[in-house]
């Protein structure tokens, strides 16, 4: 590849900062400061943001009004194009829509069947579900039922963006979603008890089942129903054309909002990386901070927090920092 190649900006959301596209257009800005051409391809890992990645039209979106993890009712939008649906689990379930009163005994994935259910009266005869992002321990059993345990026929994809398993859900993400250890263990349970009853009633052992613990088991609870669950970088990256890309390009630019232990473990980064490599494209690492017990790749990573002082100037102004990161690497690299 020639050096006046462009650069691929081609980040995952900035957590609470920057959508992925936001992301993407302040990179680009960085990199034509140095001179070089740039082009913009954001990119998600089916936590939230999956939904603006894969349908960017406005066009494609529909709304309905669904039940929300603790029961009320909330409006939620997914994508319909060419019979392809994409149901984003946070805009149903999602943690950020309870943030700071989720009751994770109770949260509940129904809206999320409802959705899927929804799109499927649409005439959808493929569904992508991105996991990411949820409120809930229930081992998908709301959505379950709201679908009344039938995909009609429907090809339903699970994007995933982790590879833990069914029971290891409770533990893993309990927490996060305000379980203190009293309720992990009974979570834990009753996810022991739902795969049993996935066994038994369809055939199907998720226990064990790479990644059935996305979305606190909702990935479980569609694959013993029919559901396939992928790795979420690696559908939306194939989905938007990452390999094309990146083999006309002359340096690639990808970045989270927090890198960590997991970046390189099927998060966006870790999938731009090792792609790149493999066709011999260079690339650069923006985050908005980072783990001081993680690895960084030398010079190669730029965190927004060392350009601006804090983890909170940071966040304050993000595009900034962000394309002044790019500008950096673009002028390195």
């Amino acid at each position: 590849m020639t050096a006046d190649a462009p650069v691929l900006c081609c980040p995952d959301k900035f957590r609470g900062s920057l959508t992925a596209a936001e992301a993407a257009r302040a990179l680009a800005l960085g990199v034509e400061r140095t001179g070089r051409a740039a082009r913009m391809l954001p990119l998600a890992d089916g936590g939230e943001g999956t939904l603006a990645v894969l349908c960017p039209d406005a066009a494609d979106l529909r709304t309905a009004r669904v039940t929300g993890p603790l029961g009320e009712p909330v409006e939620s939008r997914f994508g319909l194009r060419n019979g392809t649906a994409v149901v984003e689990l946070a805009q149903a379930s999602g943690l950020s829509l309870v943030a700071g009163r989720n009751d994770p005994l109770l949260a509940t994935t129904r809206g999320t069947g409802e959705l899927i259910r929804t799109a499927l009266d649409a005439g959808a005869e493929r569904v992508i579900v991105a996991a990411g992002g949820s409120a809930t321990v229930d081992g998908g059993v709301g959505a379950l039922e709201a679908l009344d345990g039938d995909l009609r026929g429907a090809e339903v994809v699970v994007a995933c963006d982790v590879t833990t398993t069914f029971v290891a859900a409770a533990r893993v993400y309990g927490p996060q979603k305000g379980a203190d250890p009293h309720e992990v263990a009974e979570l834990e349970r009753r996810l022991v008890t739902l795969a049993s009853r996935y066994r038994r009633d369809h055939g199907v052992d998720v226990r064990d089942l790479p990644g059935s613990g996305a979305a606190g088991g909702l990935a479980g609870g569609l694959a013993a129903i029919g559901g396939r669950l992928v790795p979420g970088a690696v559908l939306v990256a194939e989905a938007v054309g990452l390999d094309a890309e990146l083999r006309s390009a002359s340096l690639a630019l990808t970045g989270e909002g927090r890198y960590d232990a997991t970046s390189l473990q099927g998060k966006v980064v870790g999938h731009v990386s090792r792609e790149a490599a493999a066709l011999g494209t260079p690339v650069g690492i923006v985050a908005g901070d980072a783990d001081p017990a993680a690895h960084l790749p030398g010079d190669r990573c730029v965190t927004l927090a060392s350009l601006a002082g804090s983890v909170e100037a940071a966040r304050h102004d993000a595009a900034r920092f962000a394309a002044d990161a790019a500008q950096l690497l673009a002028g390195r690299l």
